[in-house]
């Protein structure tokens, strides 16, 4: 599936899964909804054990700083507020609901008529549903906005390259809802009153190309190279500006947003429904049907096995995202949360031996940073973690590039990963 080239990974879709339309799942028995599914501060709970509640019924309210709501994704009853096995945090604080397989909403779908909205009122909708990052890195939506909205944003740029090379989420979004990500991103254009929007397509998916361009989109096609879709590489080919570790993208008028994002927020902005489920791609070699599916915030994974006709064979690993970057998880239980774009069950690892780092230079050819991770890891080992930083490690994104072409199988993002937290804790 995947081809060494300088300065990334160049990938093959799978394409199967492009081709498979996107399935919903029903309504699991239980849902275990963390209070944890956004980049920050947990959402404080606001119900208790015994409370009835009703789809897209808030059940947890943004914290001070960042922060972002939780809504219910079933109508139920709350059994326990307990803390639970997480995707990211290991275990958070979680609501446990037992649902009782009805439609009973919260409210009803409104069908507004968005474009007389001001553009504080469109903004309190994005907040008020939840709406977070939803390309994997989970930051609010609102929050990202808002700070665009206090510069000048000359250029809003919607990420369609996908995170992962083995997913195609955003993917069957676009393809099968057009439209609802179009206007969702024409919603935060007018909100941050950019003059200008461009979508940034991986060359690989000349369908959507063609769907974009008939709106008369600005379309910004890239090679399929893994880690294109990085938002600081977009900042790069797009504005030719490289960012320095403590910038962002609005520091020079641009704000990045992710297709599904755009899509969330256009069903929050137009029908007034919160972020209570998401697409996510379901592959490996570990499980029997490899599928898109729609599924509910909260579904453990254990019911996504089942709807997805079960194991093939007794699976090694299960990673939440995906291969490059996806986390391992460490129980079937773990719940689906917001940023989560894919879940990849592996039945057969290959056992690699760790040898010594032969300075071949294979990791510098395809860090799409720039960098020298062999220095880096060099000096790491050394334990002179100040030079590493000295050769860049804090421009690191952590694409595992590197360690994926490394004949000697050093695990050279952990090692990076490893100096950051030991820098960062003194």
């Amino acid at each position: 599936m995947l081809n060494i080239f300088a300065k990334g990974v160049y990938f093959k879709k799978p394409t199967t899964l492009l081709n498979s339309p996107i399935e919903v799942m029903p309504t699991p028995q239980k849902v275990f909804i963390p209070f944890l599914q956004h980049k920050g501060e947990p959402a404080i709970p606001i119900v208790k054990p015994g409370d009835t509640v009703r789809i897209g019924m808030k059940i947890g309210e943004p914290a001070n700083g960042v922060s972002s709501a939780i809504h219910s994704s079933v109508s139920g009853k709350v059994l326990e507020i307990k803390p639970l096995p997480h995707p990211f945090a290991g275990r958070a604080l979680c609501c446990i609901i037992e649902s009782d397989s009805s439609e009973n909403w919260e409210r009803n779908f409104i069908d507004t008529d968005y474009h007389s909205l001001e553009k504080e009122e469109l903004l309190k909708r994005i907040k008020d549903a939840g709406i977070v990052g939803l390309g994997g890195g989970g930051f609010p939506t609102d929050i990202k906005i808002f700070e665009g909205m206090k510069g000048r944003v000359k250029i809003l740029i919607i990420n369609c390259c996908e995170s992962e090379p083995n997913l195609c989420a955003d993917y069957r979004t676009i393809i099968e809802y057009p439209q609802c990500v179009i206007e969702g991103a024409r919603i935060i254009q007018k909100i941050l009153d950019a003059p200008e929007m461009i979508f940034a397509v991986s060359g690989v998916y000349k369908d959507i190309i063609k769907v974009l361009k008939k709106d008369d989109i600005i379309v910004k096609v890239f090679p399929p190279i893994f880690p294109q879709g990085s938002e600081r590489l977009l900042m790069k080919e797009i504005l030719k500006r490289r960012l320095q570790p403590s910038e962002l993208p609005v520091d020079y008028g641009a704000i990045v947003q992710n297709a599904s994002t755009c899509y969330a927020v256009y069903q929050a902005v137009k029908y007034n429904k919160p972020l209570i489920e998401r697409i996510i791609t379901v592959t490996g070699d570990g499980i029997q049907n490899e599928k898109n599916i729609l599924a509910k915030i909260g579904t453990p994974v254990d019911e996504i096995i089942k709807f997805c006709g079960g194991l093939k064979k007794p699976v090694k690993k299960i990673i939440f995202g995906g291969l490059m970057t996806g986390i391992a998880q460490f129980s079937f239980h773990v719940p689906i949360i917001k940023p989560i774009n894919g879940i990849v069950f592996q039945s057969s690892i290959d056992e690699e031996i760790l040898n010594e780092c032969t300075r071949c230079g294979f990791c510098i050819d395809v860090c799409p940073m720039d960098l020298l991770p062999q220095i880096m890891y060099r000096f790491i080992k050394e334990n002179d973690i100040e030079e590493a930083f000295d050769y860049g490690l804090n421009e690191c994104i952590e694409c595992g590039c590197c360690a994926y072409v490394c004949p000697s199988n050093i695990p050279l993002v952990h090692y990076f990963k490893s100096a950051r937290i030991k820098s960062s804790n003194g």
